[in-house]
């Protein structure tokens, strides 16, 4: 559909085709239903920026060549196995002049894989230059910024409020305040977030200065950071009747949410109303109060690729949670879309030749030196002459350090893919530190909470301490606690005590702790705890426990390479109070890995007891291991 003005004429520079879902005929539309199998993102985020995601920060081999044209091209090998469950791959990324190429292969330890077997794969056989290494760690910058011609996983989206019977775009931007509802939308759409010092995905705003607002509304969502631009949020001048500041930004979106007031029979929103030759698609929202309902229609330039999910028929949402899953992910399949429309993609293509041909060009001197034509893709270093190889070690430790550091840098920045820079250690944690006891004159080694005090297991024992009060000794320092669970809903203390052959788990009833340290009775020794160690966990590692107490509680027991798997009965709860809490106890089975576990953690199945597992960490993989079977 071309949405034209009264007298034909086409609005804009561009054509609109319209979509309010009147005629998708087709569809039937079940709340719930429906958007569970129709809205999902196109050209997921897990498809791109593998440079960024798989090699930098890691040992990897970058060549640059030219084909039978005389194109310069470049192209980057890691051997990984991430995402692959432990089958090592290689992982390939080929940039030319026409765009990015990206293949995994299967790696073959006892065959080696050539340069230009992967060009073959990726159909380039014939070079006016054979590859060549490039060993110089700051290439890894350069290869960078060629990566991210791909396009943004952050989105930046206008957010422009209309007042029923306003038809000019000077009338929308002026617009110093939204209504409740307005206030109500973005509400759902995001989190209101103070700019200034802000360390997510920016979408060029102002985070040091406020010169383009004080807050603005965010949001993550599948993987991606998006940033709106809400007209109401950007500064607003009265002598600037045309408020270009504003402008500047919700006119430079490719995607804008204008939300329009009034009845439906009020006069509609068009594109015509918005100059911009920058914005490609609008998402007019409107809300129905008598039914607490959203509607929505798209208008996109024609030029635009149809995109997903259709909108149901009638688009209107009662959901608001399925309104705002549905706008999203349409609005996020909309810019990539755009993205691939002939004007975006041919001056991407422009972009990524110039900034290939340069990068050649920069190169040019060292083509003949400091480079080598023919080595193989592996991380086994050379084995001789010894000099050689200390040079390589050192070349490749500066080669992953100069990776790290662009890589922290880039999620510093907020320009990182999001399913990284969400949990990078830049992140302000949910949770805010109190301190507890200001001058403690120990070094603690573990401990847990035990209602409003701690307890602590020092290189003088283990302490009790309140905020305020001296510190109580409950076991002295002949036991060595170096790991401890407290369960309280369980009267139970779960302790990891000494090392090598020595070392044991040892139970103890919290409530006979309790006694001792309201009978002042001295802390007990290793002798008194004899009657509190399990047997079968000499010479034990570590330990982990399950964390859903409303079931039994499971204790699994690295010894080395082996795990025992102890479970607490489930009548334990009764038993005598003067009984030892170790009878409580059973022993299930023994599970052999190939190698004694770093760490690890059981992983509680949501119902059968066949759904447990534990995950198990070794120094460069975790695995996940079923209780079970033992297997891997």
């Amino acid at each position: 559909l071309i949405s034209s003005d009264a007298d034909g004429a086409i609005q804009r520079a561009g054509r609109f085709r319209v979509e309010n879902g009147s005629s998708d005929e087709n569809i039937d539309y079940t709340p719930g239903v429906w958007r569970r199998t129709d809205v999902h993102l196109e050209n997921p985020e897990y498809h791109t920026r593998w440079y960024f995601k798989y090699f930098l920060g890691k040992v990897h081999q970058n060549y640059v060549g030219t084909d039978a044209e005389r194109n310069p091209f470049f192209l980057s090998v890691v051997l990984s196995d991430q995402n692959n469950q432990r089958v090592p791959q290689y992982r390939s990324v080929l940039w030319r002049k026409s765009g990015t190429q990206k293949i995994c292969l299967s790696y073959c330890p006892t065959k080696t894989l050539s340069v230009k077997s992967i060009l073959s794969a990726m159909n380039l056989d014939r070079f006016e230059k054979s590859p060549r290494e490039i060993l110089n760690p700051e290439i890894q910058k350069d290869l960078l910024v060629l990566e991210e011609q791909e396009g943004s996983v952050n989105f930046k989206f206008g957010v422009l409020y209309a007042k029923d019977g306003q038809l000019t775009d000077d009338e929308m931007f002026s617009n110093e305040a939204g209504s409740e509802r307005f206030q109500k939308m973005l509400q759902l759409l995001g989190d209101a977030v103070t700019l200034k010092s802000w360390i997510g995905y920016r979408g060029g705003l102002d985070t040091k200065n406020d010169t383009t607002g004080v807050q603005s509304v965010y949001t993550v969502y599948q993987g991606h950071e998006i940033m709106f631009h809400v007209s109401t949020m950007l500064p607003y001048s009265k002598e600037n009747k045309q408020q270009v500041e504003r402008k500047r930004h919700i006119g430079n979106d490719i995607v804008t949410i204008v939300f329009q007031e009034g009845e439906e029979s009020s006069p509609s929103f068009k594109p015509s109303m918005i100059r911009s030759h920058f914005t490609h698609i609008f998402a007019l929202v409107r809300f129905n109060k008598q039914n607490d309902s959203y509607r929505l229609k798209l208008f996109s330039e024609e030029s635009v690729p149809l995109f997903g999910p259709p909108l149901p028929s009638p688009p209107v949402f009662t959901d608001h949670q399925e309104f705002r899953d549905f706008l999203l992910v349409k609005l996020i399949n909309g810019e990539k879309a755009t993205l691939e429309t002939p004007t975006f993609a041919q001056k991407r293509q422009r972009t990524l030749d110039m900034l290939i041909r340069s990068l050649y060009q920069d190169l040019m001197p060292d083509l003949h030196k400091n480079m080598l034509n023919r080595r193989s893709f592996s991380d086994v270093l050379p084995e001789s002459p010894k000099s050689a190889r200390k040079k390589e070690e050192a070349r490749q430790a500066e080669f992953v350090r100069i990776g790290q550091a662009l890589k922290l840098k880039t999620i510093v920045r907020g320009d990182a893919p999001t399913s990284l820079a969400t949990t990078g250690l830049c992140r302000r944690e949910p949770w805010e530190s109190q301190c507890f006891c200001n001058n403690f004159s120990y070094e603690a080694a573990g401990g847990d909470s035990w209602g409003p005090s701690l307890l602590v297991s020092t290189d003088s024992g283990v302490l009790l301490i309140d905020d305020g009060q001296p510190a109580v000794p409950v076991l002295d320092k002949s036991l060595q606690i170096s790991q401890m669970h407290l369960l309280e809903a369980l009267d139970l203390l779960i302790t990891r005590a000494d090392k090598g052959k020595d070392a044991r788990l040892y139970v103890f009833r919290l409530s006979a702790i309790r006694k001792d340290v309201e009978d002042n009775r001295a802390p007990r020794s290793k002798y008194e705890c004899r009657e509190n160690k399990l047997e079968k966990t000499k010479g034990c590692h570590l330990y982990a426990i399950s964390t859903h107490h409303s079931h039994e509680l499971r204790v699994v027991v690295a010894i080395r390479n082996k795990l025992l798997l102890i479970t607490r009965k489930p009548d334990a709860g009764g038993t005598a109070a003067g009984s030892s809490p170790v009878e409580a106890f059973q022993y299930i089975r023994e599970i052999c890995l190939s190698d004694p576990p770093v760490v690890m953690t059981l992983v509680d199945g949501p119902t059968r007891d066949d759904d447990h597992m534990i995950c198990v960490a070794y120094r460069h993989q975790f695995d996940l291991v079923n209780e079970s079977t033992g297997e891997s």
